[in-house]
This record gives C-alpha cells, structure tokens and sequence, in this order.
C-alpha cells in the first residue's frame, strides 16, 4: 500500500477549514474496515485515507509546523498501513469491566499471536505481531497487526485460545474494502 506523502497533510488552518468533508469521508473508511471478533476484540483495518485522516488531526491538535514533527507522525501512522501483500490492523482489547480487565489482559498476553485471517482459497495466515508490545506480565489493549494477504481474498477472522475462541465472516463490505486497500 502507498504510503501517505507530505504532500497530502494540509497546514492545520486549511484542514480546519476542509475537517468536516475530510472526517466524513475518513469515518465511512473506517466503518467499512472495522470488524468484531467476539465481544472484545475490535479490529481497526488501515489504509491510506485512515492514516491521513489521523495525521491531519495530530497536526491540527498539536498546531504543528515543524517539518521534522510533521514527518514524525506520517512515519508513525504509515507503519500502521500494511507493506505489499499486507494489510495491517489496529486490534483493540475491548473489557469494560474495569475490575476484571487486568486479570483478563494477564490471561490473554499472547492472545494476539492467536489470531488468523482465513481466506476464500480455504487457507489462512497468522497475524504477524510486533514483539515490542510483549512483555510476560499482561497484554496491551491495543496491538499493531499485519497479515500477509498474498493476493488472497480475505474471508474472516478467527482467534483460537485458550481463554478466548471466536471467530466471524466479512461483510462483502468490508471484503470489498480490503481488496480495494491491497489494489
């Protein structure tokens, strides 16, 4: 996937001024590319307009006009976009249950590398982790993902552990979505 260039963040004042048409358009991205696996997982799918979109609101929310800060954010952002043949995801652990999200987060530290995409061929792929977001006490709410899609078409997601097993078809929506993003 093309990473988003300089070129396309706009000076906070002219993206104040577009914000509206830009968030409504980067909303409906996201909703197309979110999917649940389970009651508590959340899967944010990203792409280009995604990672525009954000960057955008950091440079508006942080009044940037540093080229080296704005760079520092578009790097940031595009590593969350999958590289060729990937698509990259977002995965938030979603417990509501404030008591009980520590001791779950424990049970389920390496629950991210449990997850796989399965395709429409019958075959599938784990999620590839980053391993900097590991430690042995607990997992992160929120993980960085990527799948090596290889020109596959994607079908579902599933996670198999032993304290959470889920799994869920995509819409045509949201199958749509990610072939678009993979081009």
């Amino acid at each position: 996937m093309k990473r988003v260039q300089r070129s396309e963040i706009l000076d906070f004042v002219t993206y104040g001024e577009r914000r509206d048409a830009i968030r409504a358009s980067a909303m409906k991205a996201k909703d197309a590319r979110r999917i649940h696996l389970g009651p508590h997982l959340t899967f944010l799918f990203e792409n280009r307009e995604t990672v525009r979109y954000q960057v955008l609101e950091m440079v508006r929310s942080e009044q940037m006009v540093r080229e080296s800060d704005i760079q520092h954010e578009l790097d940031t952002y595009n590593a969350l976009m999958g590289g060729e043949g990937e698509l990259g995801a977002t995965l938030l652990i979603e417990i509501d249950d404030a008591a009980a999200r520590p001791e779950l987060l424990r049970r389920w530290r390496d629950l991210p590398r449990r997850v796989v995409m399965t395709f429409t061929d019958g075959s599938e792929t784990q999620a590839q982790v980053d391993e900097d977001q590991f430690n042995d006490e607990k997992a992160s709410s929120v993980q960085f993902l990527r799948f090596k899609v290889e020109g596959r078409t994607p079908k579902g997601l599933k996670v198999d552990h032993a304290g959470y097993t889920a799994e869920t078809a995509l819409t045509e929506t949201q199958r749509a979505a990610l072939l678009e993003d993979l081009g």
